[in-house]
């Protein structure tokens, strides 16, 4: 019994230093992250008791939720291993352009009705059209005139001039995910490199828009490729980070592709807070099917999660998500859309 009782004291006050050493700016090391993801699975709850500190000291007790609309799906060149939409995928999808004004206003309305902040325009394709973009632009500025909806677009690559179109029309956020590492890339995709993926995120930033992008867990990569993709994202300036973990889908190249457990995801969200302590952290696709029955536990780390579906898959519905945050004490934040730093001290 001394020998478990020493065990229990001793990872407690592994992660508790880390914890705190965290909140005093320390920045989470490469090594440490590792130790993160290797940590024995009886130690997963003294590391969330860590990783909560540091959750909320800085985001408090508050969830920030983001409504998501498909609104121009499928039809695209690219040959993303994991996506449903890929020109590689078979998987049997709705296929359709642009949605017009009347639907993405819809969209908004359901957004504003889900107690969701951010509002997501996805449009798949390599890259929108000058016409996309300007169609998208004349909607954002209805939503931000009816619903008052923080915006983040996700449209694929975008070109500086287009870029500053939707900056110009009040899109706050440009979301464009690195996914994995930069050794990885070419194992899940050979259409588009990822140095082009971080130069759309360099063009939305200088055209003075936020930046949200992360990463798809369960790939077939190795842990590192995790951690590299963590610790580029610390040199974007990224305000929001979303977590998906893969949710194979029939008729993709990774259809069956399932390594993920529970446990393991919500190592990585951890390794996500400690190393992006006041960024917004977002459990995103594939959460029902990854995390499972400790979905709530997932809060303990993250701030932020999508309400309702994804881009061609369910989610749970928003009532249930609502009961998850009100079982966990939470509170969602409605209106208006602040900083990270704006949310300090609410605990």
């Amino acid at each position: 019994m001394l020998t478990i009782d020493t065990e229990i004291s001793g990872s407690s006050s592994r992660w508790q230093e880390l914890g705190r050493r965290v909140l005093t700016g320390d920045a989470l090391t490469i090594e440490e992250a590792r130790e993160i993801l290797q940590s024995p699975d009886e130690q997963l709850l003294d590391l969330l008791a860590a990783t909560y500190a540091v959750r909320r000291a800085h985001f408090g007790h508050i969830v920030h939720l983001y409504y998501l609309k498909n609104a121009k799906s499928g039809l695209c060149p690219e040959d993303c291993g994991y996506c449903s939409q890929s020109v590689v995928s078979d998987a049997p999808i709705e296929r359709y352009s642009i949605a017009n004004e009347r639907v993405l206003m819809e969209g908004a309305k359901s957004a504003r009705d889900s107690q969701a902040r951010t509002y997501c325009i996805v449009a798949s394709g390599r890259g929108p059209s000058n016409r996309e973009v300007e169609h998208v632009c004349n909607v954002v500025k209805k939503i931000k005139q009816e619903y008052g909806l923080h915006i983040c677009a996700c449209l694929g690559l975008l070109k500086p001039e287009q870029a500053q179109k939707l900056a110009d029309a009040g899109v706050d956020r440009i979301n464009h995910n690195l996914n994995t590492s930069r050794r990885y890339y070419q194992e899940i995709c050979t259409t588009h490199t990822y140095q082009d993926r971080l130069d759309t995120l360099k063009v939305a930033h200088e055209a003075g828009m936020e930046l949200c992008s992360g990463l798809i867990v369960g790939m077939g990569e190795e842990q590192q490729d995790i951690l590299d993709a963590v610790f580029e994202l610390r040199g974007l300036d990224v305000k929001s980070i979303p977590v998906n973990f893969l949710q194979a889908i029939d008729g993709t190249p990774l259809a069956q592709k399932d390594e993920l457990d529970p446990r393991y995801c919500l190592k990585v969200l951890c390794v996500l807070r400690m190393a992006h302590p006041s960024v917004e952290i977002r459990i995103a696709g594939g959460r029902e099917v990854n995390l499972r029955s400790m979905q709530a536990m997932g809060l303990y780390a993250a701030n932020s999660m999508f309400v309702s579906d994804y881009l061609t898959t369910k989610g749970q519905s928003a009532e249930e998500d609502f009961a998850m945050v009100k079982d966990l004490g939470f509170e969602i934040v409605i209106g208006g859309h602040e900083g990270a730093d704006d949310s300090a001290g609410l605990a």
